[in-house]
């Protein structure tokens, strides 16, 4: 026993060095090589319903502690009031997290940023570059634009039927053609680009896979903002506007962080609603005939519906606590991490006392899938549009199809967009 214990003092020594140092160096989630398994709830369902774990700790309080990391608190906010009091709270709550990823050095594509992890002034200077480009009346002018490319995908589906996978031909087609059009962007590699869009959410590898494949798409994007300014070729389009008109003010970096954000997170979170949402219409023969054959302020009360219960975009971006606040009695130190399940918060009890089952009757309301304060979601107006046009152009070029095997359907299994990896239907 006696001589255990000099080398149990060793490793104990030498552990305890080794979380100094990295204490010293800061938490870099991007080396994380898996997410432990008692953090994984917040991303994870069963089928279309957050896991009981979730509920659970909802039942605990609005607010409660989900980890510590290297001395830093993590609190998981599932109330729906408390979710907009940190999501609108932009004096107590920052987005900047680069502090999360390391001091070491990064090249230009590695760089975090973008709307979602700045706070003012910085992030007003970059959205009021996007802002005035997706207002409802500005959009109106995509609305031939989507009408045209949910027709042709009817048209594609129609010609590969009677059996096709309505994720690859429609869920991701739809969103990334018309946010192709919308940025001018020239043809690109649309497989490279689905499976880069969603590693860049998947959290199965940890922090690796989605920080490589935010870099390669980035990295692209850069590129391309480059031989923009050198010989403009880029077709009319939100990008070329955007280089001709703020391009003495921002940098090839900069406008390359907006284009990577409107261009995956326009297609990415559509297609996965594009395509859960026909598989909860292709269970719910009410909601299948509003959409079908119901007036627009019908559609749209469903589009809602289906935001709040679907909500794919599982956590909003993290937030960190500028000083010591208290949220729903729960108080957090300066510098605490706070995570808000946007699922979970469209699920709270206190919103809905039917639990959140699906109800296309019931009075819109309770949904943060676009998030909510000053980090809302600069797309949201375009989401909707896609959803309304995609959905009510499906049930009506095929009124009577079904899912193959409801059974065999496979969801993705760790992300923070959560969608179907194929949803196989009968066109009939």
């Amino acid at each position: 026993m006696t001589t255990l214990l000099p080398s149990m003092r060793t490793r104990m020594r030498r552990t305890a060095l080794r979380l100094a140092a990295r204490r010293a160096e800061g938490i870099d989630v991007s080396s994380l090589r898996a997410v432990p398994a008692a953090w994984r709830f917040p991303l994870q369902r069963d089928a279309l319903d957050p896991v009981p774990a979730l509920a659970e700790a909802r039942s605990r309080g609005e607010v409660v502690r989900l980890a510590r990391l290297l001395g830093t608190d993590v609190w998981l906010v599932t109330g729906h009031a408390a979710a907009r009091t940190v999501l609108s709270d932009s004096d107590s709550f920052g987005n900047d997290v680069r502090h999360l990823f390391g001091r070491q050095g990064r090249t230009p594509a590695e760089q975090i940023g973008g709307l979602g992890m700045t706070d003012d002034p910085e992030h007003q200077r970059l959205r009021r570059v996007l802002t005035p480009e997706f207002t409802r009346r500005r959009l109106a002018r995509l609305d031939e634009a989507v009408s045209r490319v949910v027709a042709d995908c009817l048209d594609d589906l129609e010609a590969h039927g009677p059996e096709v996978d309505l994720v690859e031909r429609f869920g991701f087609a739809v969103p990334f053609r018309v946010i192709c059009e919308l940025l001018g962007l020239p043809e690109v590699d649309r497989e490279e680009f689905r499976r880069r869009g969603s590693a860049r959410f998947d959290l199965t590898t940890g922090g690796l896979g989605p920080f490589a494949a935010t870099a390669g798409t980035r990295e692209f994007l850069i590129d391309l903002v480059a031989r923009e300014r050198r010989s403009p070729f880029l077709p009319d389009g939100l990008l070329a506007g955007i280089i001709a008109q703020h391009g003495h003010e921002l940098d090839d970096v900069e406008i390359g962080g907006l284009a990577d954000g409107v261009f995956v997170g326009g297609y990415e979170t559509s297609a996965s609603m594009l395509s859960l949402g026909a598989y909860v219409l292709s269970r719910d023969p009410v909601a299948h005939e509003l959409v079908r054959t119901g007036s627009p302020e019908q559609v749209d009360a469903v589009v809602e519906e289906l935001l709040r219960y679907i909500c794919p975009v599982q956590v909003a971006f993290p937030r960190f606590a500028r000083r010591p606040v208290t949220v729903a009695g729960v108080p957090m130190s300066q510098g605490d991490l706070v995570v808000v399940s946007l699922s979970a918060a469209g699920r709270d009890p206190a919103v809905r006392p039917d639990r959140g089952d699906f109800d296309p009757l019931a009075a819109p309301g309770g949904q943060l899938a676009f998030g909510h304060g000053m980090h809302r979601c600069v797309g949201a107006e375009l989401a909707r549009m896609e959803l309304r046009a995609g959905l009510v152009g499906l049930t009506r070029r095929f009124p009577a199809m079904q899912v193959s095997d409801p059974a065999d359907l496979r969801f993705t299994e760790l992300s923070i967009v959560y969608g179907l990896e194929a949803l196989p239907v009968r066109l009939a």
